[in-house]
Formats: C-alpha cells, structure tokens, sequence
C-alpha cells in the first residue's frame, strides 16, 4: 500500500545515508522501524503486584513497636541471616 509521510530532512539524510550503507532502501528502514516499535509496545504491559496475602492480622502485638532493623533481625532469625 502506498502512503505519504513527512519525515525531517536530517533524518531522512541519515535514514538514505543508512540505506545505501546496508545496500538497502528508506522504505526497509521505515517498515522495521515500524515492525519494532509495534512489537515492542505489543510486549508491553503494565506491571501489576500480584496479591502475596497470607490472610494474617498485621503485625503482632509485640511486633508493632519495633524499628525496621529489629524486624529484619527476627524475620531472620535462626536463619542464618
């Protein structure tokens, strides 16, 4: 199918300095250009946490009170962390 872009001069001059470098032609460039950004956006999807409930209540009690560095220690407890 034929169509009609506007493409700036710079660009175009690299774009056939390219081309003629690979023994290729603008329009190969401009269609696996196109093929990878549409693959890539395609690919793409938006990053979502999965839920890694364990049906708990929170923090214990005696937990509650405790810097992040108290915590760590005994999370890992025992663990020989």
């Amino acid at each position: 199918m034929k169509t009609t872009i506007d493409i700036a001069d710079p660009l175009l001059e690299q774009a056939r300095g390219l081309a003629a470098r690979e023994g290729s032609s603008v329009k190969a460039l401009v269609e696996e250009g196109l093929r990878r950004v549409i693959a890539d956006k395609q690919r793409r999807t938006k990053f979502r946490l999965r839920r890694a409930s364990f049906k708990g209540r929170g923090l214990q009690t005696s937990a509650q009170a405790l810097s992040w560095d108290q915590l760590r220690e005994l999370a890992y407890q025992g663990r020989g962390g």
